[in-house]
């Protein structure tokens, strides 16, 4: 039987996340929008190119969740994007609604899916779909580390001009400004980058990873990243549906690792069948420490205002 991997929100994110699962062959793909005729649009256009692309996955696009009955995945970016000046929290009412109706769709036609959240504020919206879907810890999962590691392992390869196939990067806790890039854990073939660049160099680099997300949507002015963010969540799907063991920094419910309990956040966690398989703790400073308390703070008010909404 094919894999089956429901994609909600047939914007540039999710529309990107199909094409990218179509064309690695990882399952049949479902494209949901509730605006008619752009899911289907875009499914028949993703199509019509497979047999240049060389690929025989199905593409179905829909307004309704009926076609997403069985997913083994939900991938979850529907959701009003980012526009210059806004903060990924600036977003949390309108999409703690549309995260809320999605969940309880979705949970209720595939009982056994795991869900990937995309959409912003992300980690707020992963409590959101926790607590619609009373699916288990391990399955409610939020990609941000995955992205924010990857645009760490960008910058470190064009500070070096190596390649980016050897950088490995981790990137922990809220995704926003209060992230936590970890230059000691980061590395080019093995190598931390704290012994390949100045400090000066590694902290600028980390600033840029921070603000990563709002670089590109000051360049764009009309949107937000897609590209990445689509990659990012696709690598964790693939991870799952292979049953990878892959361990990549994901937005999971902490119950006192890391000396925090009852939140969403961004740690290393081994994928594979069944979701999130284990939370991987290491070793932090107390600087490093202290910053991931910060960012566990600010999604706490996020979390908080959803509470009070």
């Amino acid at each position: 039987m094919k894999n089956k991997v429901t994609v909600v929100g047939g914007g540039n994110v999710g529309a990107t996340a199909a094409q990218r699962l179509a064309e690695k062959e990882l399952a049949d793909v479902v494209l949901i929008d509730i605006i008619e005729g752009v899911p289907e649009g875009k499914a028949l256009d993703l199509t019509e190119a497979a047999p240049i692309e060389k690929h025989d996955a199905g593409i179905v696009g829909t307004n309704d969740y009926k076609d997403s009955k069985n997913s083994d995945i939900v991938i979850v970016t529907a959701g009003i994007p980012r526009k210059p000046g806004m903060s990924r929290d600036d977003l949390i009412s309108t999409n703690a609604g549309i995260m809320k109706s999605v969940t309880q769709e979705v949970a209720a036609l595939s009982p056994d899916a795991v869900i990937i959240i995309v959409s912003n504020p992300l980690d707020a919206m992963c409590h959101v779909a926790y607590d619609v879907s009373n699916f288990p810890k391990n399955r409610v999962i939020g990609m941000a580390g995955v992205l924010d590691s990857a645009r760490f392992r960008a910058f470190i390869s064009m500070e070096l001009n190596v390649s980016v196939e050897n950088t490995h990067a981790f990137v922990l806790g809220g995704h926003g400004d209060t992230m936590v890039p970890l230059p000691r854990y980061s590395t080019v073939a093995g190598i931390p980058i704290t012994e390949l660049m100045p400090k000066d160099r590694i902290e600028a680099l980390v600033d840029r990873t921070r603000k990563g997300g709002a670089e590109i949507v000051s360049l764009l002015k009309t949107g937000s990243a897609y590209y990445a963010p689509a990659s990012a969540a696709v690598e964790m799907a693939e991870a799952i549906l292979k049953d990878k063991k892959k361990i990549l920094p994901c937005a999971a419910l902490l119950e006192g690792e890391y000396g925090i309990d009852g939140l969403f956040i961004g740690v290393p966690v081994k994928l594979g069948a069944g979701g999130i398989e284990d939370i991987i703790q290491i070793n932090l400073t107390d600087e490093e420490q202290a910053a991931l308390n910060k960012s566990a703070d600010a999604v706490k008010e996020l979390v908080d205002t959803i509470n009070k909404l």
